[in-house]
């Protein structure tokens, strides 16, 4: 007696023939180590969300076709020389169309924790530091069959800001009462001695940056910026001069939410003008606030080609 063959349930047609924008699997995580051509290679363990879009002729999707392919794709970039993350997104969605014969459109995204060295400012201990990189890919598939991908790379830092604007009412404050005992020209050269107090904030800084798929931009890079952009990077290992260090630094570099995404636009253009002026970037910035409940905000979408007009490039 032989089986009878039925067709997929996934390929049967849907009660409610609605097409559907995305559907796949989230949170797969793989170990993941990227080679690094003469560096010591990055171990990763990235969460991957991966979808295809469904046809409203299609019940379901082949679910297991998509970390298959993950697992398909961090195993062949193993044998691979120098390989970036958003490289191995792009690869992805491709093999999900070759998956998924019915889908026109795949989309991954890949987070991963990502450690960097580093040396405290003063008495230079080592220490790690951990940051956020983010990873994406899209690649739509026309009448023809011709597959096009856009992807992206990016990353997300913790670093320190101290607020202008409480500063200079603490300065202003501080000079009605020096004025009281001391000259005009005395004060004022007490005020160009003294690092004032201000509050300070938690600084989020994020890059999302969008380039094309035979082309590669060095994560460090964009961490850098982020870090760059703030009054101060932080630091896990602090000894009291480094401490110090820090402190004055940043009160000494004083910025609004508003500055640190400016900073990062301007430290984009300086490293990377040679980018198309139709890659796209996101740049977001969150402060944590200390003396308020809310946090303070501030965004910039667009094109290289709208920034280098904007800066007059």
């Amino acid at each position: 007696m032989t089986i009878k063959e039925f067709p997929d349930t996934q390929d049967k047609e849907p009660k409610a023939p609605i097409s559907l924008t995305r559907v796949g699997v989230t949170g797969v995580k793989k170990l993941l180590k990227i080679n690094r051509d003469n560096k010591r290679p990055i171990i990763l363990l990235p969460k991957f969300n991966a979808f295809v879009d469904l046809p409203s002729t299609q019940k379901g999707v082949h679910m297991s076709r998509n970390p298959e392919a993950i697992t398909e794709i961090i195993d062949e970039s193993a044998n691979q020389g120098e390989i970036h993350i958003e490289t191995i997104c792009a690869n992805l969605v491709k093999r999900l169309l070759e998956k998924h014969e019915y889908a026109l459109r795949a989309e991954t995204e890949a987070k991963s924790e990502y450690i960097i060295n580093k040396y405290s400012p003063v008495t230079r201990k080592k220490t790690q530091e951990t940051t956020n990189i983010i990873a994406r890919a899209i690649a739509t598939k026309d009448e023809t069959g011709k597959i096009s991908v856009r992807k992206m790379i990016g990353a997300e830092v913790v670093g320190m800001t101290v607020c202008p604007c409480a500063q200079e009412s603490v300065e202003q404050a501080s000079k009605e009462k020096l004025l009281q005992f001391l000259d005009e020209e005395t004060t004022e050269k007490v005020l160009e001695a003294v690092t004032f107090a201000s509050h300070n904030q938690r600084g989020i800084g994020t890059i999302l940056l969008e380039v094309s798929e035979n082309q590669d931009v060095n994560v460090d890079d964009l961490i850098k910026i982020i870090q760059d952009s703030m009054s101060s990077p932080v630091c896990e290992i602090l000894k009291r001069p480094d401490e110090n260090k820090i402190v004055m630094n940043a009160h000494e570099n004083p910025v609004f939410v508003e500055d640190c995404v400016r900073n990062m636009v301007m430290g984009l253009l300086e490293k990377y003008s040679d980018l198309p002026n139709n890659s796209m970037v996101t740049i977001k910035q969150v402060n944590e606030e200390s003396i308020h409940q809310h946090n303070a905000y501030a965004e910039k979408v667009a094109s290289f080609g709208e920034l280098k007009n904007e800066f007059n490039m």
